[in-house]
């Protein structure tokens, strides 16, 4: 049973939290810090201990999620400038024609937002969608809500994007794992959230390309969109390979051959070599100079430094639940109230997103919460990859006016604020709800 005091600290740490961001406006790394500290002290920790709680909090998350969401917010950048997302986006409509164009959105959302950030990678594609507009005269969200509906769920639930890499270092999760449960969690949840409420909600709301826009008619020399594809899943069948072999899925009796797999198949290997790949098939070899290929790698860090930085606080905030018996106590009350830690997982990061906006934040708080309570069970392996999704759906849910996405989207589709209520925040609920059934099914079964 939780103590008086645990419900206090814990209590008083999240509304200390919630006031900082959402009224003082004070940025949620340091709202982070000061929650955890205060936590920490009312629920009994001495000054000096606090300090080397938040060091070991900090130092035992960012080891792993700096080095994956740096190397990936290279390789992102790289393909970003080659003009990758556009290729794949043309290669898939005209591979599925015109009938078929939002399912080829569907899919390029998916692949594009691997490597490439959701606002970039939407801001990047939205060309594509105002073309498809004008040629059919549909609905602009028609081919809006799936591409959107890729994006997101690629960007919430498949690594090496930073959100899901977070939670599952966090919460001690394999990643090859993870990504195995993100596409099969991913792909249904597209179809229901992104396919058939695309065409549902674009027969009721009409929206045609904004007046501003001027198709540019010049079609720039891309690369080879099997080139992209091929780049792209390097490091993801890498990394699969790797959780294989460590599940023993793929034998391998020779110890210096596994030896090899394994180091290649690490994230940290798997993101090297395709960064290495990227560099010189579409960098190099497509007449970029090595200070041009310099200068976008430098860029791509502007992005992840606010993620980093949220995910090594969001580790500060789990370990003072992990070093004052906080997360324990929860553990033992949801146990005997009979809460299953999936449902609990989900809660936790809707909630949060809901109150405070930001994804990554919500996804950081939930999984803090969550992993105490995964201590001292046998949670692993593909169960505990169905957790991590639950939490990126979670997440994920009711995207509305505190969320920068929700402005993003409005500002490129011209819809106002109802019309955004109806489509995109409506998509994130449905895609939320969706991801979280799918992931509790695979986690009783698995």
């Amino acid at each position: 049973m939780i103590s008086t005091a645990s419900i206090l600290a814990l209590f008083t740490g999240i509304t200390i939290l919630l006031l900082l961001i959402l009224y003082f406006r004070i940025h949620a790394f340091i709202a982070l810090l000061i929650s955890s500290i205060v936590t920490g002290l009312i629920a009994g920790l001495d000054g000096m201990t606090m300090i080397q709680t938040i060091q070991k909090g900090m130092g035992g998350t960012l080891g792993f999620v700096a080095t994956v969401v740096g190397l990936g917010a290279i390789f992102g950048g790289i393909l970003e400038k080659s003009g990758g997302a556009q290729a794949i986006a043309k290669y898939l409509l005209n591979k599925f024609g015109e009938e078929k164009s939002p399912l080829a959105m569907l899919l390029c959302g998916f692949v594009v937002a691997i490597p490439v950030f959701f606002d970039v990678a939407f801001i990047i594609l939205v060309p594509v969608i105002y073309s498809l507009q004008k040629r059919s005269k549909k609905s602009l969200l028609f081919y809006a809500i799936p591409l959107l509906a890729g994006l997101a769920i690629t960007h919430s639930f498949i690594p090496p994007t930073p959100g899901p890499v977070a939670v599952a270092d966090i919460l001690k999760a394999d990643l090859g794992s993870v990504i195995l449960i993100g596409l099969l969690v991913g792909i249904p949840t597209a179809l229901l959230c992104g396919l058939l409420f695309g065409k549902y909600i674009s027969q009721r709301i009409h929206i045609d390309t904004p007046a501003h826009y001027v198709e540019n008619e010049a079609i720039a020399k891309l690369p080879s969109a099997a080139q992209i594809f091929a780049i792209i899943f390097v490091p993801i069948v890498l990394i699969l390979i790797n959780t294989g072999i460590t599940s023993q899925l793929i034998p391998i009796t020779n110890e210096s051959l596994k030896d090899i797999f394994l180091l290649i198949g690490h994230p940290f290997t798997a993101l090297i070599i395709a960064n290495l790949i990227a560099w010189y098939l579409l960098g190099i070899r497509r007449g970029f100079s090595k200070d041009d290929l310099y200068r976008i790698s430098s860029d791509s860090f502007k992005p992840v430094g606010t993620i980093i930085l949220l995910t090594g606080a969001g580790g500060v905030f789990k370990q003072v639940l992990v070093d004052t018996k906080i997360g324990e106590q929860i553990a033992n009350s949801l146990s005997d109230a009979g809460i299953p830690i999936i449902v609990f997982a989900f809660l936790a990061a809707a909630i949060v997103r809901i109150l405070q906006g930001s994804a990554t934040v919500a996804m950081i708080t939930a999984a803090g919460l969550v992993y105490p309570l995964l201590v001292g069970t046998d949670y692993a392996g593909l169960p505990l990859a169905c957790i991590v999704i639950a939490i990126a759906s979670g997440a994920s849910i009711f995207s509305h006016v505190n969320d920068s996405g929700f402005w993003l989207v409005s500002q490129y589709l011209g819809t106002d604020e109802k019309q955004t209520f109806r489509s995109w925040t409506m998509m994130t609920t449905i895609l939320a709800l969706s991801g979280f059934a799918f992931s509790t099914i695979l986690f009783y079964i698995l």
